[in-house]
């Protein structure tokens, strides 16, 4: 081939094919436990166990933290889902907890960590319900699928890049930052047709061997078919958007069980009276929690003083809990009531200790306070928790009032990665910190020489900001000697740029080479 032909996206296909054929040089065959057949798989147990660990509880902060108002419901769900366990083909670090979250939910993350939106649980009526929930979020650990999904997401990106996972319209991918992002795309990933129909089938494999009816798993999916078909916003936002609901689901349900049923293995346990004793204190308390979902939905339209009467409704019946406390003091916030937004955001963490954004917003509170050792302390609390993007970004506003300019780029640039206009926000302040130490990354020029054979170069502003007393070095080697020269542009709007002049002049006929001249940008500052 000839060299001129090897174009740059020539060189990046060839990149791609040799790094996906290193990969599957090593990775290696395993026969995945539950099926039986023989896979691709270069993600480790080992490895597998750790992302699940690693990712369960900022998992969990980004739903909506535990249900800690009900620690016995959890404790339930967990005596359950150890059943299934028992009878499970992998053996993995299962846990389960319940997630203080409306939305109709249910996700497992690699290495058996799983959890029930208390929003599912109260759409549940019986046990063998919760079983069949829970024996196919169980498949999906034990079966790999969401390592295979990881695997695959490194093979299609080309890069072994644990992040690769490809994973779309994700709020909470939008904003947390760091590697708390990879939970985010694990819990918004949508399965294949293939992985649904082997949580499906085994799954209820499982709940027989665990001594549970499995028609429960046909009405199950006979309810998830009639409720998307009346097209239920919640539902769509939540169990249905990563598992989908279909006909042919259920008839595949239904086969299996018959085929079960004709192996002499029927039977089983509804467990009707032991789940409603369990979520009794969750469907007497519907009410309030439903106020509380339309509480946040006011406060989105600006409905502050309706949404506060709402959350008084919510206290009332549970006088408890700790989110109603939080997002009462969230309204003080916005309401610029900020000594009264930390009493509020206090009697929340004296309720849960445990949850994120009591402290995120607590910190912004004494931030708006000036009190910023206390904001920082609070800040830092809350991204322990889940690394946010507004934590990120008021910790670089307070460490720019600090003068500590290295931790507020740190910050700022951790912001970055977010979407929408904090994300904007936050790139920008890291690039006005940025300019200034890096300024040839932002502001090109080259250099030649003009008709009149004096040395020029054009200068272009490539950064979303305007920049100002950009210094701009020339060098040429004029008659045998090195000629330096410095030349400060005023003000480069953003997106522009011009001609500038060196005022180093040629001689006619003696024009230095192609390397006899260079010009480089030395200086910049964003006001």
């Amino acid at each position: 081939m000839n060299r001129k032909q090897v174009t740059p996206r020539v060189k990046a296909r060839v990149l791609l094919l040799t790094i996906t054929l290193g990969l599957l040089t090593i990775a290696g065959c395993a026969v995945n436990p539950v099926t039986g057949q023989r896979e691709l798989g270069f993600i480790s147990e080992q490895r597998e166990v750790a992302i699940g660990q690693e990712q369960y509880s900022p998992s969990q902060q980004s739903q909506g933290g535990q249900f800690s108002v009900d620690r016995a419901l959890t404790a339930y769900v967990q005596q359950v889902g150890n059943r299934l366990v028992a009878v499970s083909d992998r053996q993995l670090p299962y846990e389960f907890v319940v997630l203080n979250n409306s939305v109709p939910n249910a996700w497992a993350l690699p290495g058996g960590k799983i959890a029930v939106n208390r929003g599912l649980l109260v759409e549940l009526n019986n046990e063998a319900e919760l079983a069949a929930v829970l024996g196919h979020e169980i498949v999906h650990a034990a079966a790999r699928h969401g390592a295979q999904a990881m695997e695959r997401g490194m093979l299609l990106q080309g890069a072994l890049v644990i992040g690769a996972v490809a994973a779309q319209g994700s709020d909470y991918a939008d904003y947390v930052v760091g590697g708390a992002q990879l939970g985010a795309q694990l819990l918004t990933q949508r399965y294949g047709r293939e992985a649904e129909r082997e949580s499906d089938a085994y799954g209820i494999r499982y709940m027989v061997d665990a001594g549970y009816d499995p028609a429960a798993a046909i009405s199950l999916q006979e309810t998830f078919v009639r409720l998307s078909e009346g097209r239920q916003s919640n539902w769509l936002d939540g169990l249905f958007a990563s598992h989908p609901p279909s006909q042919e689901r259920v008839d595949n349900n239904r086969a299996l069980v018959a085929q079960l049923r004709a192996e002499g293995r029927a039977g089983g346990e509804l467990g009707e009276a032991r789940f409603q004793e369990a979520t009794a204190f969750l469907r007497e308390t519907k009410p309030a929690y439903d106020a509380f979902d339309e509480a946040e939905k006011l406060i989105a339209e600006d409905k502050l003083e309706e949404a506060s009467r709402k959350l008084e409704t919510a206290l009332s019946m549970v006088p408890n809990e700790a989110r109603f406390h939080g997002l009462q003091a969230d309204i003080m916030v916005y309401q610029r009531r900020y000594e009264a937004a930390v009493s509020g955001y206090d009697a929340a963490i004296s309720r849960d200790p445990n949850y994120y954004d009591y402290y995120l917003g607590r910190g912004v509170a004494f931030a708006r306070q000036g009190q910023r050792a206390r904001a920082n302390e609070d800040l830092q609390a809350s991204i322990k928790l889940l690394p946010t993007a507004l934590a990120m970004n008021e910790l670089g506003t307070l460490s720019l009032a600090n003068n500590d300019r290295v931790a507020a780029k740190e910050y700022f640039g951790m912001a970055a990665g977010a979407q929408g206009q904090l994300g904007e926000q936050s790139r920008a302040a890291y690039i006005r910190l940025d300019i200034a130490d890096n300024p040839a990354q932002y502001i090109s020029a080259q250099a030649y020489i003009n008709q009149a054979g004096r040395l020029v170069a054009r200068v272009q502003n490539t950064s979303p900001v305007p920049v100002s007393d950009v210094t701009v070095e020339f060098r040429a080697i004029v008659g045998g000697q090195l000629v330096s020269r410095s030349v400060v542009v005023p003000q480069i709007s953003a997106g522009q740029g011009g001609e500038l002049d060196s005022t180093i002049g040629f001689q006619a006929g003696a024009l230095p080479a192609a390397g006899q001249f260079s010009v480089d940008v030395r200086g910049a500052r964003v006001e």
